[in-house]
């Protein structure tokens, strides 16, 4: 594995290691604390602390705004990633002191920051990315040494940037005899399928299977009129029906039939997406509920279709993580395309989904401080191995080792 610089710090072989990310919903802030140590493939790690920080409305606001270009400016997008710098070291902070810690006790922060915009590879131009919260805000109000804008440097080297999380699950959760599938349902959906241990003919796949959340959380909320900002217990979609021409229209999606790697978010199955779709609805003179109902076989559907599609085999087990993992509908909807094949909590592989992906930007953080790769060319489709983020020191920064 290609190996770059390493730095110093205090502390020993294991770090204490905040994570940090908003995630495409913008539901909040997910900050994971975890003592991390080893090497590849023999990490050690533990989970110390986890929360989830809400935003307040005005900020969460602003994010909404900036997603969307007809309401989104550079003067905005400048000031929010100030904004965000400092709402970000306050959750830290934050959850720090829950965690019954001090700031002296944390090695490295890994931030994510919140993404407001999405553009994956062509074979005519490589991708890019923008996260806002500022890394030198929050290691300045921290005082931690702070690893941020996590995505670009795999986007420069030809990669999606994406799924980050699929490097956490292949070094953390393959088993000995059986494959296995770690989908999440957040606001995008998106899989990782692991091979056995021992098995080298077999490479892992990862990519974003397309909408999650997104669409159903926006009819959920023109169903209730905004009295809901999802489809609570799937009870909207349960009580409706899904009509199928209109479901058969959204498979027909050209994302969902575009070989991985890939990715994807907000600017194919946001808001703009979602307003299509409860329109095509009304012109249909559905219901409310079967709209909703529509939007979740939608979700479903693809998930299933990217596993007939695009993996090398039938999972043996399906791991279920996000948002999604809470909607009995959307899964029952998923069991029956499964058949025989087992749906899981995350919980059962010994991390809760909700601290997952902050242990994953703390695991990122960590391997870039010790000058290792983030990912794997395989999993985002970069040219070769890159260390991820860019650092801002903090209190304990030593210089290059």
């Amino acid at each position: 594995m290609t190996c770059y610089n390493t730095f110093s710090v205090s502390g020993g072989d294991m770090l204490t290691v905040a994570g940090l990310i908003s995630g495409t919903s913008a539901d909040g802030i997910d900050v994971t604390i975890a003592k991390i140590g080893g090497a590849p493939p023999n990490h050690t790690y533990r989970v110390i602390h986890h929360a989830t920080i809400s935003y307040d409305p005005a900020v969460r606001a602003e994010i909404f705004a900036a997603f969307r270009p007809e309401s989104s400016s550079v003067d905005r997008l400048t000031r929010l990633n100030a904004t965000l710098g400092e709402v970000y070291a306050a959750a830290i902070l934050q959850v720090i002191r829950l965690a019954g810690l001090t700031p002296d006790d944390i090695d490295l922060i890994g931030s994510h920051g919140q993404t407001v915009w999405y553009e994956p590879p062509t074979p005519t131009q490589r991708g890019a990315y923008l996260a806002l919260g500022d890394g030198a805000t929050i290691a300045e109000r921290t005082g931690i040494t702070t690893i941020s804008n996590l995505r670009a440097r795999d986007l420069a080297a030809g990669g999606y940037g994406a799924p980050l999380v699929s490097y956490l699950d292949w070094l953390l959760f393959r088993d000995a005899t059986k494959s296995r599938v770690l989908q999440n349902i957040g606001g995008i959906g998106n899989l990782t399928y692991l091979p056995p241990l021992g098995v080298d003919d077999v490479a892992p796949v990862t990519f974003d299977t397309g909408p999650g959340n997104m669409i159903i959380d926006y009819c959920a909320q023109q169903a209730t009129n905004g009295a809901q900002t999802y489809d609570t217990d799937g009870k909207i979609a349960a009580s409706g029906r899904v009509h199928s021409d209109l479901l058969f229209g959204l498979l027909a999606h050209p994302y969902l039939h575009q070989k991985p790697p890939k990715a994807t978010g907000r600017e194919l199955f946001g808001v703009q997406f979602a307003a299509e779709v409860w329109a095509k609805g009304q012109q249909l003179g559905l219901s409310a509920a079967d709209i909703v109902a529509t939007a979740t076989a939608f979700t479903a559907q693809s998930i299933l279709a990217a596993y007939r599609d695009f993996l090398p085999t039938r999972p043996d087990e399906v791991y279920l993580a996000g948002g999604g993992a809470h909607n009995p509908t959307l899964c029952k909807m998923l069991q029956a395309g499964l058949g025989d094949t087992p749906i899981l909590p995350h919980e059962s592989l010994g991390v809760a989904p909700a601290a997952k992906e902050g242990l994953l930007f703390a695991l990122l953080a960590y391997e870039t401080w010790h000058g290792r790769p983030g990912t794997l060319p395989v999993l985002t489709g970069a040219a070769h191995p890159v260390p991820l983020g860019e650092i801002n020191p903090g209190r304990k920064w030593g210089g290059m080792g």
